[in-house]
């Protein structure tokens, strides 16, 4: 397929066409790997902001009041938020268009949900590379609303350019909540629902916290981070101008600190060693027929008289050896 046309219509900001080429990519369909290829060379205008937290804690609410503020500033805002899929149905809701109707008919807001099918660090397999197209049809912001599962949700930050956690005061135990390693990997901390009883308390944990970890981790002439710990109200708008003043400020520092130039290539390793992954179990599963070789010892295993450890060994010594059948 010549994907040139669609590329072209892609950049120019034709919703159809970027619509098309996110189906194509989501769902991998033939070439969806060379699309992503010929848009590579155009990634790196947008910012990318990761917005994660538990459930409940109000993320689809403070997402639409950013994408609104930065509207309002005459950006571009494209949103990927992820919903969870069923185990039993294989679906999602995919609700978040819904949840945010105030900007879903903006022309220049686009709101993607994706359904996680099963993959797990509170993101969607594809995220990563349907960011990358929303970055080549030239958004200025791509706000990424991972699932809202828990204390595991660590791949976002891996993929954007900062990491907001939002908590509530229902959390419970700041410092209970702080064991997530997800305290590791998130640049900005907001407490929001933060007119409700517990909000300061939850704050303040925070912040000794963070200190505590600052000085613990603290380098000879290191130029550290600040993490803020900022209060808001979304569902009022309280706290969002100075949540963004806050995103700015961490993009500064980044930009001075080169820590956004390494943050970048380390996505770039993480996503060709993953590239490398898919097209091998590819070849795995459908070239080298690994199931049918497995389902040919099955009996064997079920009867004991061979491991799934010593099948998993011929299986791979077949492939060494460049066998096929």
């Amino acid at each position: 397929m010549n994907f040139d046309p669609l590329i072209a219509r892609l950049r120019a900001g034709n919703t159809a066409a970027l619509a098309r080429a996110i189906s194509v990519v989501e769902n991998e369909r033939p070439g969806f790997e060379r699309l992503l290829a010929e848009v590579h060379h155009s990634l790196g205008r947008a910012r990318r902001i990761g917005i994660t937290g538990p459930p409940g804690a109000g993320k689809s609410t403070l997402v639409e009041r950013l994408v609104a503020a930065y509207r309002q500033a005459g950006q571009r805002v494209a949103v990927v938020a992820v919903d969870p899929t069923s185990p039993f149905t294989g679906g999602a809701l995919l609700g978040d268009r819904i949840r945010m109707e105030s900007v879903a008919l903006d022309d220049g807001v686009y709101i993607r949900s994706m359904g996680s099918r099963g993959s797990v660090g509170g993101l969607a397999t594809t995220t990563r590379e349907v960011c990358d197209l929303l970055d080549a049809a030239n958004f200025d912001r791509i706000l990424v609303e991972t699932v809202g599962v828990g204390q595991s949700e660590l791949d976002v930050a891996g993929m954007t350019d900062s990491t907001v956690l939002v908590l509530v005061p229902e959390s419970g135990d700041g410092i209970q909540t702080l064991k997530s390693g997800v305290i590791e990997v998130a640049d900005l901390f907001v407490v929001n629902k933060a007119d409700r009883p517990g909000a300061e308390q939850l704050r303040r944990d925070l912040e000794v916290t963070l200190g505590l970890r600052r000085r613990a981790g603290r380098q000879a002439d290191a130029v550290l981070w600040k993490h803020p710990v900022l209060l808001t109200v979304a569902t009022k708008g309280d706290g969002i101008s100075e949540l963004i003043a806050a995103l700015d400020r961490h993009h500064a520092w980044l930009l001075e600190s080169g820590t956004l130039q390494e943050r970048r290539t380390r996505r770039l390793l993480h996503r060709t060693r993953e590239v490398v992954d898919r097209a091998t179990r590819r070849w795995v599963w459908e070239e080298a027929r690994a199931d049918q070789r497995i389902a040919e010892r099955l009996e064997d295993i079920s009867a004991g008289r061979v491991s799934p450890y010593e099948v998993a060994a011929e299986v791979l010594g077949g492939l060494k050896q460049g066998e096929r059948t």
